[in-house]
Formats: structure tokens, C-alpha cells, sequence
């Protein structure tokens, strides 16, 4: 699953073409049909609703131009509606081709008075593929309204929308910068149930490398190594757009509201210090393995050693006594008094035996007493 994403990602960027007009909105082919959501809200009103097209969406909007508005729009698959928001909302057509074109990296920048173009990731863990399945959301902040875009229908906002429902704490009272703290405020706030995850996944790893370590379990901490390079390659960004919306000017983000933000930026700063220390314990694992196996081979060549040094006394009387030096010569029938006597004898082979059996013992004692014995 995780390489059909990679595939898919790839697809993507082939199906860019080089060379055409910036700002022309070409939608893959894989593109979800989009499905439209208003949630329309102020002190005293609430309407929640999915609209069946953007008509329905914008007569919607214009109804309560009182209200403050998130507009969810989730899909890509209709170029028409995408080039009729452009002009609708005064969007740049560069604006929509980032959004299309969706593996960007988190940023935000000012377009307009006082509005704002961010792209934040989304991110979850697949327990199932070990892997991170991370989502593009884009919003554009105006006067009255927050858009979001994204190319799922699933996302991690459903806490948000709760709170909105239920009209917890001040987020219908406030601007619609606001809202779009709280936005990414949740998308931050679900990067660290991901790392408990990972954490989990760490712990997981450790044991298999600890009873019984294998190829397929260093390629699993290979694997998470590459997801925690991508992770920091998200998590950074994110700081870094954090830190620029600290220091935007007061008409555009009052200071009232970037105590807010200086909260968001702290936890983009942990989260990147739970990450560099995921790195570093990964790396751990993978020298832990190298370890293991070392250990393991040394076990292997101990055996192996106990074993070539019980035997190598034994070949040696073997070679010694499969010389064929005879005793006698059987020319002139001379008896050679040194060579081999014992070979004539009637228990000479018995003897033997016995004799090599107690070296066995013997070495095998002495090993023991060594403590070679010990670590098996």
C-alpha cells in the first residue's frame, strides 16, 4: 500500500508538463469528485449542511453575509468549479495550482488585504503498512469566511467541528483568523498521537531485535528511519510558518490573537524535538541490530571453536596412528623395534578409544571450568 502511494505520488509529478502557462489548473486523473460542506455560525446562529453542488454552496454563503463561514471543499475532481472559485474568491490562479498540485510543503503567504494562503499536512499513522499517510489541506482566509481544500473526504477535524456545534469556548465569537489558528492548531495537535505511535512502533522493533533479530527487521527500522526523514520534512515547514505568522503585522494577525499562535509555534518546536530523538533512537536500533548479530555470529564461532578444539587433539593421534609403518621388514624379516609396537597389541584399539574418550571429557571439563559453557 505504502509503494502504491509513492507510485501515485510519482504519477503525479510525470503528469505535470513541462513547459505550459503558470497558473493553468491541470486536475489528475485520480481526483475525488468534490463534495461541498458549509458550516455558517455566529454568536446566535449555527447551520451545518452538505450542499449537492458549488452553486448551492455560494447562494448559501451570500445568504448570511453577517455570519462568519467554513467553506469545506473536499475533491478536486471538477475543473470548472476550481477555476469558477478562483474568480468567485479573487484567488490566484498560482494559489489553485498549489493546491492541486498537492504534495506541497507547509507555508503561508498574504495575498489580498489582510488574507492569507496557508498549506498545512495532515498527518496519521497506518498501523497496518507502518508507514505515514500524510494529506495537503489548504486555506484561504478572508474577510467572513475561512476555505479549506484538501483531496480527501476524511480528515482530523472533527474535533473542531464539535466544538463549533456545541459553541465550546470562543470560536464563534471570534474573526475567522481564529479559526484559522484552530485549524492548524488540530492538524498540530494530531502529529503527536502520531509519534506515540511511532514511539510504540520503536518499543516493538527493540523487542524483535533483542529475541531474534533478522533482514526483515532491519528493513522495517530502515523503512521507519525514511518515514522519520519525511516527518521532519513536514514538521520543519510547519515552525517555519508558524514563526512567520508571529511576524506579521498587526492589521493582518492582531497581537491578540498571536499569543495563539506562539502557542502552535511551541508545539511545532516539541514536536521537532520528539522527532530528532526518533531519529536518533532509530539509528540506535539500527546499531543495536549490528549488535545482535555480531553477538549472535561470535555464539556461532564459539561453538564452532569448542567443537575444532575437541577435535583437532583426536586427528592428531588419528594421523598419527594411520601411518602404515610396519614393524617388520618383510624382505628380511627384521622387527623395527620403534615403530608402532602397540599396533600388535591384542587391546591396542580399545585402549585407544579409551584413551581419546577421556581427552574428550578432559577438554570438555576444562571448557566448563572456563565458563565457555555459560552463554549458551
Amino acid at each position: 500500500m505504502a509503494k502504491l502511494r509513492l507510485h501515485r505520488k510519482r504519477e503525479k509529478i510525470l503528469d505535470r508538463k513541462a513547459g505550459i502557462k503558470p497558473g493553468t489548473l491541470l486536475v489528475p486523473t485520480e481526483s475525488y469528485k468534490p463534495r461541498f460542506f458549509l458550516m455558517s455560525f455566529s454568536e446566535t446562529l449555527f447551520e451545518e449542511t452538505e450542499l449537492q453542488n458549488y452553486k448551492e454552496l455560494m447562494l448559501r454563503v451570500k445568504a448570511h453575509p453577517e455570519a462568519r463561514h467554513w467553506i469545506d471543499i473536499r475533491g478536486y475532481g471538477d475543473q470548472t468549479m476550481l477555476e469558477q472559485l478562483v474568480a468567485d474568491f479573487g484567488l490566484h490562479p498560482l494559489q489553485m495550482e498549489d493546491v492541486i498540485n498537492d504534495y506541497q510543503r507547509p507555508k503561508v503567504e498574504e495575498f489580498g488585504t489582510n488574507r492569507l494562503f496557508i498549506i498545512t499536512r495532515m498527518l496519521r499513522w497506518s498501523p497496518e503498512f507502518k508507514s505515514l499517510i500524510d494529506v495537503q489541506l489548504s486555506l484561504f482566509t478572508g474577510d467572513n469566511y475561512v476555505l479549506s481544500l484538501q483531496s480527501d473526504y476524511g480528515d482530523c477535524l472533527d474535533p473542531l467541528r464539535e466544538r463549533i456545534r456545541v459553541g465550546k469556548g470562543v470560536i464563534r465569537s471570534r474573526p475567522t483568523m481564529y479559526m484559522a489558528y484552530a485549524m492548524l492548531d488540530v492538524v498540530l495537535d494530531y502529529y503527536f498521537p502520531v509519534m506515540a505511535e511511532i514511539g510504540l512502533y520503536m518499543e516493538e522493533l527493540e523487542q524483535k531485535v533483542l529475541r531474534k533479530p533478522s533482514k526483515n527487521t532491519l528493513t522495517e527500522i530502515l523503512n521507519l528511519k525514511s518515514e522519520l526523514v519525511k516527518l521532519r520534512r513536514i514538521a520543519w515547514p510547519e515552525r517555519d510558518l508558524m514563526n512567520e505568522m508571529l511576524r506579521m503585522d498587526e492589521d493582518v494577525i492582531p497581537d491578540s490573537l498571536k499569543v495563539y499562535f506562539r502557542d502552535a509555534y511551541d508545539h511545532a518546536v516539541q514536536l521537532i524535538d520528539l522527532i530528532e530523538n526518533h531519529r536518533e533512537m532509530s539509528s540506535s536500533l539500527v546499531e543495536l541490530y549490528m549488535s545482535m548479530v555480531s553477538n549472535r555470529m561470535n555464539e556461532i564461532m564459539k561453538v564452532l571453536t569448542i567443537i575444532s578444539s575437541i577435535f583437532i587433539p583426536l586427528s592428531f593421534i588419528v594421523g598419527i596412528y594411520g601411518m602404515n609403518f610396519s614393524r617388520e621388514d618383510p624382505e628380511t624379516g627384521k622387527v623395527f623395534r620403534y615403530s608402532m609396537p602397540e599396533l600388535y597389541e591384542p587391546y591396542s584399539y580399545p585402549i585407544l578409544l579409551g584413551l581419546m574418550g577421556t581427552l574428550i571429557l578432559f577438554q570438555i571439563y576444562f571448557f566448563y571450568r572456563k565458563g565457555w559453557f555459560r552463554s549458551f
